[in-house]
């Protein structure tokens, strides 16, 4: 059987169809190698042997017995530890949490059970999804398979090495401002971040309920793809979700001709790697090659992203994580009353960057400086919606690099919590703006660092711009 590092969904579908290999086979594949490159990587936190083969053997069943399967069948997929899979742990990557584990399955799960997927493991990540290097987890770091002195991006680096590394076939990530696409670009992987509601959030440990997204990671478009279109859909557990099969074309792209891709030079600034600002330039010339017509747009408040961002999201960390008291579920630290038991439980669970942007949530919201910081904050945010509408009026994709550096070394911005935070400068417009985004890795030479190309469509359009990267991606290969 070929190895995981280079099976695609679309292979195992033949592979299966024509008996190469069993579902019990791949899932074996994928825990061999968590097991074989683990200890080195740090990207899984809980090996699910049991569930997975359990699921893989009901699999073959189904088939012996001549039974349909699901169009992800024996598929071996990798789960961030912030998405809920019924009696496996659900950390958030924090002490908090650690003897958590999960009751019922996210609705994603569910769905992609339904599927034939197979739950292989749940992977390493920032403490309740915050950071950009996948170093804030309580359990340790994950390191980048590519380099292994350098981070994998974050907050779900963990699902994003164990694509790469070859540990699954597809994993799910959250991305909240960037979370999926940056580490797929520090990878070498695709990553993709739907429109805001597309898919359902029941059974996400909630970060900020607004800008939270669940997405797919793949080695190539078609994979991420083929789960999303799985998990996506309207959801009665999740008021917020919908269904966005709103795509301006008619059926399937196949060529970029008449196709209008739009360069922002807000995202082409001083602070942007030379070699990132070089490789993503060839890249457009690319797309310019494939047909597409290179057209020159404005979003003129991208210089207020972060610390837009930064006032957002604290604010409603600040709300999400309240729940974590130390009476009703995790980790309990019992002091003298109620209040001191919240404190004890508090400060012994959470870990530095979740006390900071708790800290800052609770400031931002208080009666002094509500209107001065969130409120403020919440109407810039609004401008964000209206610079990508005015852009996509004139075009039909938005092209930047994913991440204005490329990976970096462990330890090289943790000291400044601010240099870590400007890593986001180039995904949190997405965010902000609710539009579906996509990371792919450009074409590199396999000793040099990975690079991500992202690509931004309008609000519900993820389908065109599923096609759009799937042609981008195609050519890539020829």
């Amino acid at each position: 059987m070929e190895s995981l590092a280079t099976l695609t969904i679309e292979k195992i579908q033949i592979g299966l169809r024509k008996r190469e290999f069993s579902a019990e086979g791949l899932v074996r594949s994928a825990l061999a190698a968590i097991d074989g490159r683990n200890d080195e990587l740090g990207a899984v936190l809980a090996p699910l042997t049991l569930q997975a083969l359990g699921q893989a053997r009901a699999i073959d069943d189904q088939r012996a017995a001549g039974e349909a399967v699901g169009p992800l069948a024996g598929v071996p997929v990798a789960v961030k530890d912030n998405i809920l899979v019924s009696e496996a742990p659900a950390t958030a990557g924090s002490k908090i949490l650690e003897h958590y584990v999960a009751p019922y399955d996210a609705t994603v799960i569910e769905r992609l059970k339904d599927a034939g997927a197979v739950m292989v493991a749940k992977t390493n990540m920032d403490e309740f999804a915050m950071g950009s290097s996948t170093e804030n987890s309580a359990f340790g770091p994950t390191r980048n398979p590519r380099d292994l002195e350098r981070v994998p991006g974050g907050s779900s680096g963990g699902s994003a090495a164990a694509v790469a590394a070859g540990m699954c076939v597809a994993a799910l990530g959250s991305d909240t401002g960037g979370s999926i696409r940056q580490p797929a670009g520090f990878c070498g992987v695709v990553g993709f971040k739907p429109t805001y509601g597309s898919v359902s959030r029941h059974g996400l440990i909630a970060m900020a309920s607004s800008l939270d997204v669940i997405g797919p990671f793949g080695k190539t478009v078609a994979d991420a793809r083929a789960v999303y279109e799985v998990i996506r859909g309207k959801d009665e557990f999740d008021a917020t979700s919908h269904d966005n099969r709103m795509s301006n074309v008619e059926c399937r792209m196949s060529k970029l001709e008449g196709v209008k891709v739009g360069v922002p030079k807000e995202y082409f600034i001083e602070g942007l790697d030379p070699e990132v600002e070089k490789t993503i330039r060839h890249e457009i010339e690319r797309l310019r090659t494939l047909g597409a017509e290179i057209v020159d747009v404005s979003l003129a408040h991208t210089e207020y992203a972060v610390a837009t961002y930064y006032l957002v999201m604290p604010a409603e960390v600040s709300a999400n994580l309240a729940r974590f008291d130390g009476i009703r579920y995790g980790l309990s630290r019992h002091g003298r009353g109620l209040l001191q038991t919240d404190v004890e439980s508090r400060a012994s669970g959470f870990g530095p960057e979740p006390r900071r942007r708790i800290m800052l949530g609770t400031y931002v919201l208080s009666a002094g400086y509500y209107d001065a910081y969130y409120r403020k904050a919440m109407q810039v945010r609004t401008l964000f919606s209206k610079d990508f509408e005015q852009a996509f009026k004139h075009v039909d994709v938005i092209v930047s690099p994913t991440s204005p550096s490329l990976p970096f070394k462990f330890g090289e911005k943790t000291a400044d919590p601010l240099q870590m935070y400007l890593e986001d400068v180039f995904t949190v417009p997405a965010n902000l703006a609710g539009i579906p985004a996509i990371s792919m890795p450009c074409p590199r030479g396999s000793e040099q660092l990975p690079i991500g190309l992202q690509l931004m469509g309008p609000f519900g359009a993820d389908d065109a711009l599923l096609d759009i990267a799937e042609i981008y991606q195609a050519s890539c290969k020829s």
